[in-house]
């Protein structure tokens, strides 16, 4: 979940008036001083969620019952889906844009939820990678940890170049100074090279799949 989305339902949960605030005053409030529509956006996406009911024109900003507030008992979690990564060519990212929202058992997650979205899958570069049995196949939602930061050799990951995304396994060649990404599928793919100075980022640790 985006850390302005956890910051207002934390607001919404504290401050019985919330609905009366201007989006101006809310945006002040999550850090995102004079863009209104910026807390606009992301109150709609909550709401998209079902994790807040919202009419701002009556005034009306509250939590539904059976989802943040219950999030600790629920057995229920509802996970931000931002898209999808290619695993072939890299694809466009945006990881503040959530398309939507995965409702899916806490059973079927890590215990740390906190810092988790979900991409899905397009292409078969990664056909041949598990985790916990299942592999990545085209049109599978993948799990993955934004706030991973230590990455070790054979890890799967979500690799943005140049504003692009993809998933792939992870490989560091010290000796050359660079960071190789390699497919792990039936099919044939060439590795990607990136050296110290490339536009790029490893976005988080793909540390589950929900198959399709």
């Amino acid at each position: 979940m985006h850390i302005i989305q956890k910051q207002l339902l934390d607001l919404i949960a504290t401050h019985e008036d919330f609905g009366s605030y201007s989006l101006r005053k809310i945006a002040e409030m999550v850090g995102a001083e004079g863009k209104p529509q910026t807390a606009k956006y992301h109150l709609q996406k909550l709401a998209e969620g079902g994790l807040i009911q919202m009419n701002l024109e009556a005034g009306v900003i509250k939590l539904v019952k059976r989802g943040y507030a219950k999030a600790s008992t629920s057995p229920i979690y509802s996970l931000p889906v931002v898209g999808s990564a290619n695993c072939g060519p890299a694809t466009i990212f945006a990881e503040q844009n959530i398309d939507q929202y995965l409702k899916i058992s806490s059973s079927l997650l890590p215990r740390n939820k906190s810092n988790l979205y979900a991409l899905i899958a397009d292409g078969d570069s990664m056909n041949k990678a598990e985790i916990d049995g299942k592999t990545i196949e085209s049109g599978d939602f993948v799990l993955v940890d934004s706030e991973y930061k230590t990455y070790k050799n054979t890890d799967i990951v979500v690799a943005v170049i140049d504003g692009l995304a993809t998933i792939k396994r992870y490989r560091e060649d010290r000796a050359n100074k660079m960071i190789i990404l390699e497919a792990d599928s039936t099919e044939k793919y060439l590795p990607i090279f990136i050296h110290e100075g490339d536009d790029f980022q490893i976005s988080g640790k793909v540390v589950g799949i929900i198959k399709s």
